[in-house]
């Protein structure tokens, strides 16, 4: 259930005339200047840029430094509902430092909605990968008639501006990309989110204007499964069709959906570390980041424990990489707005494993 956030006061800038000829400028917040209430007391890291609201960081490293590819969480006015709609994003900034700890330096706009030819509304998380010297922007978006799609753009530089793809992927739906490549220089996309996010409403292969805006009322079936594609060699396309990622509890039985403690929210994201394929995740409406273990990029992966304890904020959303011998992970919460859902701040904390691989759970609020 969702808690009743306190009340800040958010200024926001003026808007563009949406009549104008020209393309619209980004809606910009101005950050709460309000202490933090005591719900944030014990935080183990502070937010990562404090000049705007930022979420869902997906970072890599490139070029010798960490990239950080976030949402730009905007104060919209729009009301709050389970379909997300007060998430209405509109532009990318991408983020770099040079260690952990450093500077973190904006980059400025990557890419707006405005430039996007199929474009409907609400630019949600994006991911990143690098192949053959060009540097590629996945990202999840509303087109015309209101269904999630994933579009691609592409730059010679890993902070953009990134130019995009007259359409979005073909065969490609609902949210939160994440491209891995492995070893062999293959790569995969996975994705996927129930609820907002609208994966409940391709249970059949297309998209039912008329479907389940959540997953409930099916808690005895399986879970709904994230998707994993293989990636063409240009990154631009699908070389296949989008495969369930079937995730597993600990007895080898696939979790239902009404295990909420451990299926599949949105959020994907996946790693290797000692040559097992480590798929990390929500739980959504538990808040939990949780993971799973396989041996191949398809899986199937069989649950393991948590990564990330619930946040303050409806949502949980993170990356995970290794830089310079450390394991970190990106992740948000609402301090900065002091607990506002839409209006999130991205963190980053060292993440560590025990002499079995697995993953040390993180207390966001540990210092208490």
């Amino acid at each position: 259930m969702k808690k009743k956030q306190p009340a800040i006061l958010i200024a926001s800038a003026l808007l563009v005339s949406l009549a104008s000829c020209g393309p619209q400028q980004p809606v910009k917040t101005t950050i709460a200047t309000e202490k933090p209430g005591p719900e944030f007391e014990g935080a183990i890291s502070k937010p990562l840029v404090t000049d705007m609201y930022t979420a869902d960081p997906s970072a890599h490293v490139f070029e010798g430094k960490i990239f950080i590819y976030p949402s730009h969480d905007i104060d919209a006015g729009t009301p709050e509902n389970d379909n997300g709609d007060h998430f209405a994003m509109k532009d990318y900034h991408v983020f770099s430092m040079d260690k952990i700890g450093g500077k973190v330096t904006d980059h400025g706009v990557a890419l707006d909605v405005s430039d996007i030819p199929w474009a409907g509304k609400q630019l949600w998380a994006p991911d990143a990968a690098y192949k053959n010297g060009t540097y590629y922007l996945y990202f999840p978006l509303k087109d015309k008639e209101g269904i999630f799609r994933i579009g691609v753009a592409t730059s010679k530089k890993p902070q953009g501006p990134f130019k995009a793809q007259p359409e979005p992927i073909k065969g490609s739906f609902s949210i939160d990309p994440a491209v891995f490549t492995d070893t062999d220089g293959t790569s995969y996309m996975y994705f996927g989110g129930i609820w907002g996010g609208q994966l409940q409403q391709w249970e059949n292969g297309k998209f039912n204007h008329q479907g389940s805006k959540t997953d409930k009322n099916k808690d005895d079936e399986p879970a709904l499964a994230p998707k994993i594609a293989k990636m063409t060699d240009n990154m631009l396309e699908f070389a296949e069709a989008p495969k369930d990622v079937v995730i597993l509890d600990e007895n080898g039985q696939v979790i239902k959906g009404g295990d909420h403690d451990k299926r599949f929210f949105e959020a994907a994201w996946v790693h290797k570390y000692n040559g097992k394929y480590y798929f990390s995740y929500s739980t959504g409406d538990t808040h939990m980041i949780c993971y799973a273990v396989g041996d191949n990029p398809y899986g199937p992966f069989t649950y393991q424990g948590v990564v990330l304890k619930p946040v303050v904020g409806w949502t949980n959303h993170h990356s995970i990489i290794e830089f310079d011998g450390k394991w970190y992970l990106f992740y948000h919460d609402t301090e900065l707005s002091n607990g506002k859902t839409h209006l999130r701040n991205i963190k980053v904390t060292e993440l560590k494993y025990d002499s079995e691989g697995k993953i040390i759970p993180i207390d966001p609020y540990a210092n208490k």
